[in-house]
């Protein structure tokens, strides 16, 4: 096969080391197309399902990019990983196996040849390790069908590399954490304006992961309530009722625009505060409560009574009007998650 005929998919999520990859790979003549993969756990994530890092990257080289969400999907994965979890709850290992099982997928239907990865041997201690990375590939029937040109002189060689697609020579032999050798071949290429190394997910989060369990725990794990637990204070009243407050101007307007019917709408009047929202079965005494975390995240300057307002959606009728003292640390403590 002609190499100028060759197509390969980059899985490029905007970072330097997946820009250096496909750029290597198109430096030797072969059509290459962008694909990333977003999930709600994804800390790029706009309200467009579209990661804007990947987007600018796409731009710069030059390529064209498809960007799919596969959130609901990938919640599965998240619940029951076969090869279990990272720190937190993070599942590096199932989570490669997917996503390489939804490109190749994606490889198939778009006539391309091979996959194109940044990943560095021994940059991330789940799912880059040698065996791992192999096994990876096997779990998703990809064996030989995937170019790493950081890392590919310290690994096996590939289909490509033996078909003549890409020349095996021109690739790189990083391993570790270290960035050094990807600086220095960013300004080799000519690749500018990269963004920082980071982390890119929620799930390696502590915080986020207990309130993730949470869900899990009350079968509530969905892609709703999820983005529900991202934009604010999270709080189990009971089994059957979950509150989120707003930290934020930003993160009220969030909550106002998830709030559906049956949800209860809390909010402090004559002060500046939080949206306060109320999912599940309420009763009188835990309206007063939801009504007390209202006011103690408000900037009432009292500890007198604080007048709060509710209301349940669909909104038939005015405001309920009750009077409450900010909620005690005691039970703050008790009831977040």
């Amino acid at each position: 096969m002609n190499p100028k005929k060759i197509k390969a998919i980059s899985l490029l999520s905007g970072g330097l080391d997946s820009i250096l990859a496909t750029k290597m790979i198109m430096e030797q003549g072969i059509s290459v197309e962008a694909l990333n993969f977003t999930t709600v756990f994804c800390t790029c994530t706009n309200r467009d399902s579209s990661c804007l890092a990947s987007q600018s990257a796409a731009k710069k080289l030059g390529v064209p990019l498809k960007v799919i969400n596969i959130s609901r999907e990938y919640l599965e994965v998240v619940k029951e990983p076969k090869h279990g979890y990272g720190s937190n709850m993070n599942p590096c290992v199932d989570c490669r196996i997917f996503i390489f099982k939804k490109a190749k997928e994606y490889m198939q239907e778009n006539g391309a040849s091979f996959l194109i990865t940044g990943e560095v041997v021994g940059q991330r201690p789940m799912s880059q390790k040698k065996d791992t990375i192999r096994h990876i590939e096997k779990e998703a029937d990809l064996k030989g069908l995937v170019v790493r040109p950081l890392s590919a002189r310290i690994l096996e060689e590939t289909i490509p590399e033996k078909n003549g697609w890409v020349d095996r020579d021109k690739f790189l032999n990083i391993s570790g954490r270290g960035r050094k050798p990807q600086f220095e071949l960013a300004a080799d290429l000519n690749v500018k304006d990269y963004p920082c190394p980071a982390g890119g997910c929620l799930l390696t989060d502590p915080g986020f992961a207990k309130k993730a369990k949470d869900l899990i725990s009350h079968n509530e794990f969905t892609v709703e309530n999820i983005n529900l637990i991202k934009s604010g204070r999270f709080f189990r009243v009971s089994d059957n009722l979950k509150v989120i407050a707003g930290r934020s101007e930003d993160e009220n307007k969030k909550l106002l625009h998830m709030a559906k019917d049956g949800d209860f709408i809390f909010k402090v009047l004559h002060n500046p505060g939080p949206i306060v929202l109320g999912r599940g079965d309420l009763n009188y005494n835990q309206i007063e409560v939801l009504a007390s975390i209202t006011a103690r995240y408000s900037d009432a300057q009292t500890d007198l009574d604080v007048e709060v307002e509710y209301f349940s959606l669909p909104q038939a009728s005015k405001p309920v009007i009750i009077k409450v003292k900010k909620c005690q640390q005691d039970l703050l403590e008790k009831i977040r998650v």
